[in-house]
């Protein structure tokens, strides 16, 4: 039995827009346009799947005026890939996205402070060697979940899965933001991946591109100037047509871009039970007001359940996440840069070092405000740089471990970046690079891959590291020597020292340490006993990590 579905369509200056489908055999019908600015019809459609487009009078300024041109509804939630038609699903009477059933809803997540994220690229992270896909789906990320359980991290960050044009794409390019890329898998398949995280208490995190779209996004055919800026406000930073967050239109009193950008972020938060956001360039964005009005959005339609704003804001800011920044975090570029520089050996300079490892000296307030990583996807694996510098094997895995501890044990949330863990070797490219899971049958990079397990479990575990409280009680800028605490009220301390040199120091005294007793060596897995100094041996570029027994 059939049951009248509405399409409807907001382009309130167009002339005139039509829907056309495969239940009209592709002819037009008419649609009416309301004072609201919405264009509506009704069609009679038994249960089944459809494919649509609209046909608008277009206002854009690249087409004759009043040109008439097929876009694919800029609300779609599925899209056809070779056909580039918008897809819908009837059941019911009833527009559905997907029949999925949520499973773990209720149970606990970890709060932000607690978190370990590891960022990854679904099509780049799938199955094994003998791995006959030419990407990887959701699906190949749930059956990794186990490994990610024993790695220890407690949140994955996706890169971009909403819908972009051809099959790879790091996804900064999104075309349909209310569709996920079908190269993936279905709309389904992504939620069982989140449902699957929530199982094992893995927040997801969804990387959110909202400066730009793609060029042929549906909004820059109806009408470009009435949701983006006319040009780009700086053509060398520039990846596409820019939302204009602060054009208001006076007549139906709302702002166009955020009406679209809100309605989206509602839409991912409801539909997809996600647990934080990343705002991708939010340098470009450069509006804190509508920021504050979009994370707000989302934390209402959050709830109860803890939700974590992040923004990529290079150079990182204070005033994006402080007292009355719009932000929780912000992505911490200088950590990446200064402590690449001091475990590649290129410098040595105890001031900026102590600035990234302790990010209130930068003017940040507190742990949950930056977020730190060794890489990410912008820039190359480790093994990369160090190796450009002819650093190789052993000594390289060395280096990799000390900027390891430090991001552990720094304040602030640490970030993974997929493959580090084990030492991946592949230069960045935005071409498919799969990660290479056969390195884990390498000792080294196996070694690896247990020294990161053993300190996302302290970095998880002692609560000394949730907290801003650090002092480097030690500095010998002439070895190349620092160190320092990290403690809270209740009695949880952590200490770590670190050599930046490529002198092995025996018998290395650190003096004033924080207190007199055992403590247990954590990458070590050994006891020592302090007084007020310590005696210790620590080889090149190397840094230790003591837990207050």
């Amino acid at each position: 039995m059939a049951s009248p579905i509405e399409f409807s369509l907001f382009a309130p200056y167009n002339k005139g827009a039509k829907l056309i489908g495969c239940f009209s055999n592709w002819e037009e019908i008419a649609m009416e346009k309301g004072k609201d600015g919405y264009f509506r019809t009704k069609v009679e459609l038994e249960d089944g799947v459809y494919q649509y487009k609209f046909r608008v009078q277009s206002k854009s300024w690249f087409f004759e005026p009043d040109q008439w041109v097929d876009v694919i509804d800029p609300y779609a939630t599925d899209i056809d890939n070779p056909t580039q038609n918008a897809v819908v699903r009837v059941k019911d009477g009833q527009r559905i996205l997907d029949t999925y059933v949520w499973q773990h809803d209720d149970k606990p997540l970890p709060s932000d402070r607690e978190l370990v994220i590891y960022e990854m690229h679904v099509g780049d992270f799938s199955g094994g060697e003998d791995d006959p896909h030419a990407r990887g789906k959701y699906k190949h990320v749930v059956e990794k979940l186990d490994y990610l359980c024993e790695l220890g991290v407690n949140a994955i960050e996706l890169m971009p899965v909403k819908e972009y044009p051809g099959d790879h794409s790091w996804g900064y390019n999104p075309r349909h933001f209310f569709a996920t890329e079908s190269s993936y898998g279905s709309t389904e398949g992504l939620k069982k991946l989140i449902d699957e995280c929530h199982a094992k208490g893995i927040r997801v995190i969804m990387d959110g591109i909202y400066n730009h779209s793609e060029a042929e996004s549906p909004l820059t055919q109806i009408d470009h100037d009435y949701w983006y800026h006319h040009e780009p406000r700086d053509p060398d930073n520039n990846w596409g047509p820019e939302f204009n967050y602060e054009f208001y239109d006076e007549n139906l009193e709302t702002y166009p871009a955020r009406k679209f950008i809100g309605d989206n972020v509602r839409f991912w938060v409801e539909e997809f039970h996600i647990d934080g956001i990343r705002f991708d360039a939010a340098r470009q964005i450069a509006n804190y007001d509508f920021m504050h009005w979009i994370v707000n959005e989302a934390k209402q339609k959050a709830s109860m359940k803890p939700f974590y704003t992040v923004a990529e804001h290079i150079p990182e800011t204070t005033s994006i996440t402080n007292v009355d920044g719009p932000m929780d975090g912000c992505w911490h570029d200088s950590f990446y840069h200064d402590v690449l520089a001091h475990i590649c050996g290129d410098t040595f300079d105890l001031e900026r070092l102590k600035d990234v490892i302790d990010c209130k000296r930068q003017g940040f307030m507190g742990a949950t405000n930056v977020v730190n990583y060794l890489t990410n996807h912008d820039h190359n694996h480790l093994m990369v740089e160090l190796g450009d510098r002819q650093i190789f094997d052993e000594e390289a895995f060395r280096r990799i471990r000390l900027g390891v501890a430090l991001l552990m044990t720094a304040v602030g949330v640490p970030l993974v970046w997929m493959g580090e863990e084990f030492g991946e070797y592949k230069p960045k490219t935005t071409e498919s690079a799969k990660i290479e899971w056969g390195l884990l049958g390498n000792d080294l990079n196996r070694n690896l891959f247990e020294y990161y397990k053993g300190l996302i479990n302290l970095r998880k575990h002692n609560h000394a590291l949730y907290t801003e409280n650090i002092d480097f009680f030690h500095e010998n800028p002439e070895a190349k020597v620092v160190a320092y605490t990290r403690w809270n009220d209740e009695g949880s301390r952590v200490v770590v020292i670190a050599n930046f040199s490529e002198n092995f120091l025996a018998g290395y005294r650190v003096d004033n340490f924080p207190a007199a007793g055992k403590w247990h060596e954590w990458t070590g897995n050994y006891d020592l006993e302090s007084g007020e100094d310590m005696l210790l041996d620590i080889g090149p570029y190397e840094a230790k990590v003591f837990v207050w027994q």
